[in-house]
């Protein structure tokens, strides 16, 4: 896979082992401005890599090194994401400037590019992760048009929930809302609704803004079983 170096300052020392991989979305107008932005100084942003919409791949942070990418966030209580993860900015203008479909060869771009990761690092399934999930209460991206199954079809991450809706029925508000926490989301009781949303886009996209419907609990205890 080619890879084009465009280096970036904003980086220091990781600290520790890498054990997640956070996808975004740019939520610019252009990939330029973005590849500008995480290359600023001033600015204090950056990842490792950017992934433009015609699949070219900048490299803007050696993985062995910490990416200021994921900012004010958490999963399964630890905060500091950026020393355990490797963040991958996907160009798209995002829901403030025009959310759209992410085009074929930019997702192939990226699948590739987290098979090529994991041949370095041994990082499950489950820890390939949106930005919304780890700062649900900030953040929307990748969202909900992001095609997680192409990942999940070559086993980079969890796939999206796809079975009877109706085996949730059964399943009671409780259990579905300690399944959100013990899956890794920040969602304490009475401040969980963002948490939701952010689940919900990644796995039940039918259900997004539903609250606790029944293919929602269905998928939850899917998710909680395969984490």
């Amino acid at each position: 896979m080619k890879i084009i170096d465009a280096p970036s300052p904003n980086f220091d020392d990781r600290g520790r082992s890498i054990d997640m991989i956070i996808l975004h979305y740019t939520g610019m107008p252009t990939g330029a401005e973005a590849l500008a932005r995480l290359r600023d100084a001033q600015v204090k942003v950056s990842a490792h890599y950017l992934v433009e919409e015609n699949g070219d791949v900048y490299r803007l942070v050696e993985e062995d090194k910490r990416a200021w990418h994921a900012g004010v966030g958490s999963w399964k209580g630890e905060s500091d994401i950026n020393a355990r993860s490797i963040g991958i900015e996907i160009v798209n203008l995002g829901h403030e400037w025009g959310y759209r479909d992410f085009p074929e060869g930019q997702i192939d771009a990226v699948v590739n590019l987290v098979q090529d990761i994991r041949t370095r690092h041994k990082i499950s399934p489950a820890m390939v992760l949106g930005h919304s999930d780890i700062a649900p209460r900030r953040k929307e991206d990748p969202g909900e048009k992001f095609p997680w199954e192409k990942l999940a079809d070559e086993g980079l991450a969890l796939a999206p929930f796809s079975a009877d809706p109706n085996t949730g029925n059964d399943i009671s508000y409780d259990d579905a809302l300690k399944a959100l926490g013990d899956i890794g989301y920040d969602a304490p009781q009475g401040d969980h609704a963002a948490a939701l949303l952010a689940f919900q886009r990644r796995f039940c996209t039918q259900s997004l803004g539903q609250g606790f419907d029944a293919r929602t609990k269905a998928a939850l205890m899917q998710v909680l079983q395969s984490s």
